[in-house]
């Protein structure tokens, strides 16, 4: 497996992306059930036209690149909102990254830690392990690097994010993605419920800790990649609140806008609506 990820690691970006977007619609075309459930997700999220189309090919894109972004020469990253970092690690305040299933959500912490991790100013980004040991292996070494570090959905993993927090640093999450069960509430995400995990919510009420929200771009033709990036009052009114199923549907809330300004970059296939998986020893 090794070998054949550095081998693809070689190959130029925008090849990776044009056999990703090819392998998106063969993987579409092949799996009903997959079909089945990007169709009703975005039919739930109202997402029409060239973009409901548009993020078939991009799934697949999102699995092509990783071989380049893991073990590959660097790729072109953008900035929009780095400003808005900087004025937070400038108090020493701990920055929470919010950042849906959208574009290259893999580019981000990377772009992060290699401009702002090595002044000093890690990220700390939470994993699910694979199932799979060789592949956890893999997971692990790779979002193992200088600037940032990765820990496991564990109560010891938990444990650590906080503890970044309090240090000053970066923590980064993906929270649409399904926790298991007893570690959520149910909250709307485009209109349906969604097992949405409090986890995001308990660590954005930390005492200092700045929410921002982020995004990589994935921009066409291979051109590299674009990371957004929005203080949490830009986006939403009101502050993150203490309850929390009502801070639940505050954060999917806040997601939904991220997504309607690249729904075509949406991971549509991913299932989000569905039951939580039990509760396992150790995990969270």
């Amino acid at each position: 497996m090794m070998r054949l990820f550095r081998w693809l690691a070689r190959w130029p970006l925008p090849l990776s992306h044009a056999v990703g977007w090819a392998g998106g619609w063969l993987v579409w075309l092949a799996s009903p059930t997959y079909r089945r459930r990007w169709r009703v997700h975005t039919r739930w999220a109202g997402v029409r036209g060239w973009q409901r189309w548009a993020s078939v090919g991009a799934a697949g894109q999102q699995v092509a690149e990783l071989p380049r972004l893991w073990f590959g020469a660097p790729v072109r990253v953008g900035w929009e909102g780095a400003a808005h970092i900087e004025a937070a690690l400038a108090q020493r305040r701990g920055v929470l990254f919010l950042t849906p299933h959208l574009g290259c959500f893999e580019v981000t912490p990377r772009a992060y830690a290699e401009r702002f991790g090595v002044r000093g100013a890690p990220i700390t980004v939470l994993y699910r392990p694979s199932r799979h040991a060789g592949l956890d292996a893999l997971l692990r070494q790779v979002r193992q690097r200088h600037g940032m570090a990765a820990v496991p959905t564990s109560l010891a993993g938990v444990r650590q994010l906080m503890q970044a927090l309090r240090r000053g640093e970066a923590v980064g999450l993906l929270p649409d993605q399904v926790p298991p069960e007893g570690l959520g509430v149910w909250a709307p995400f485009f209109g349906r419920p969604a097992y949405t995990m409090t986890l995001a919510a308990r660590l954005a009420q930390q005492p200092g800790v700045q929410v921002l929200l982020a995004w990589g771009e994935r921009l066409p033709w291979g051109r590299g990649y674009v990371v957004h990036v929005q203080p949490w009052a830009q986006v939403m009114e009101e502050p993150i609140a203490a309850d929390a199923e009502q801070a639940a549907a505050q954060i999917n809330r806040a997601l939904e806008r991220l997504i309607e300004r690249a729904p075509a970059q949406y991971l549509w296939g991913y299932a989000r609506y569905k039951a939580p998986r039990p509760l396992s020893a150790g995990a969270i």
